[in-house]
């Protein structure tokens, strides 16, 4: 019998020791990237632009535009962007379409209007709480038929807080 119970004490050992062994550490969570409300310097590069006139000439020209707008961003309380800020010239009274913005990703399409018509503005890229680098497609159409269709990149940096007016 008592070589029974030193042969089974190597086995209740190694199992005691198995229970002994420490908890893995739980997992934690990310963080979520979440855009800063605030004021905000915009640099749009232009990158395309095309009408159904466009000259070559027209189109070189446009390429070398690049324009920087400072403007208040707001941020709603599911980390919205406001439509507006990130339309700037190319469109009004927009509204989102569609969007997807998830662990610093934003991808979205805007609906605005435009001078006589609308614009479609389509935004793909990355954010932090304080920077944000997109690519912009406008379509700009006019009674059913596209007039316009720009492409930008578009960088951006939080400069603050809004100014008071």
């Amino acid at each position: 019998m008592q070589k029974v119970a030193l042969a089974a004490l190597p086995l209740a050992l190694g199992l005691a020791a198995c229970g002994s062994q420490p908890e893995p550490a739980p997992e934690t969570a990310e963080a979520p990237i979440v855009m800063k409300g605030g004021e905000w310097t915009l640099t749009r590069k232009t990158t395309g632009y095309n009408t159904p006139t466009v000259t070559p000439a027209q189109y070189q020209a446009a390429l070398k535009q690049v324009d920087e707008d400072k403007t208040c961003i707001a941020v709603d309380a599911a980390g919205v962007p406001d439509a507006n800020a990130l339309a700037g010239a190319e469109g009004k009274d927009c509204t989102y379409k569609d969007k997807l913005i998830r662990k610093g990703r934003l991808i979205a399409t805007l609906a605005c209007t435009a001078g006589k018509g609308t614009s479609e503005i389509v935004l793909e890229g990355n954010f932090t709480a304080d920077t944000l680098t997109l690519g912009s497609t406008m379509t700009r159409t006019e009674g059913g038929s596209p007039v316009l269709r720009t492409t930008h990149d578009v960088t951006g940096k939080r400069a603050g807080e809004c100014a008071k007016s």
